[in-house]
């Protein structure tokens, strides 16, 4: 039985995300994450033969991350929830939200290594199609509304206080959820105003 590999995948990713908290994405090279794993940056290499494949993974993982609670809440049908995930998991996972909101996939990764071209379309996919799911389910409330109530509003909420560095307050829940309430209580929108607007890029907490 062979030795398990000392630098693994995941390693390599968590030093990637803490330098990038700490020095921003220009941070991140293979010769800094040796550094920081104290090891040879040929071990990093082998992982990653490139730093555009290493930073379309980290972008893949920290967006995957996100998604896997809200994606659980929209199955449920739980609109609250759904809306008031992206608070607390930028609370629980500061780094990795500043990432998300600093940077889409196509700002950080420009040229994006064809071999996770099919996982970037599934992962953008996932939420639209989720969100799409949800609406259907719910006579109160249309797609436009639901957009508006679980992506836009928790999005602006936090938005801010992350490009400042800053921790994202407690009292954004209570505002989120009466906005989320306020939305519901209005009369369904004329189908014909706005369109089908699409939701942004799922890079966005």
């Amino acid at each position: 039985m062979g030795r398990p590999a000392k630098f693994t995948r995941d390693r390599i990713l968590d030093a990637a995300a803490a330098l990038a908290g700490e020095g921003g994405v220009a941070s991140i090279t293979m010769a800094s994450i040796a550094g920081q794993l104290g090891g040879p940056v040929g071990s990093m290499y082998h992982r990653f033969p490139s730093r555009d494949l290493l930073l379309a993974a980290l972008w893949l993982r920290t967006v995957g991350r996100f998604q896997e609670g809200l994606l659980t809440a929209l199955a449920a049908g739980d609109l609250e929830a759904a809306a008031l995930h992206t608070p607390r998991w930028c609370r629980a996972h500061p780094v990795e939200a500043a990432l998300l909101v600093r940077h889409t996939g196509e700002a950080l990764v420009p040229r994006w290594p064809m071999e996770l071209a099919a996982d970037r379309e599934q992962v953008n996919s996932a939420l639209l199609d989720a969100l799409r799911s949800f609406a259907d389910r719910r006579a109160d409330i249309d797609y436009e509304r639901t957009v508006f109530a679980i992506v836009d509003v928790p999005y602006g909420a936090v938005r801010r206080h992350l490009l400042a560095d800053q921790a994202v307050p407690g009292h954004l829940d209570e505002l989120i959820i009466a906005t989320c309430r306020a939305v519901l209580a209005l009369p369904p929108l004329d189908p014909g105003v706005g369109g089908d607007s699409a939701v942004p890029s799922a890079s966005n907490p």
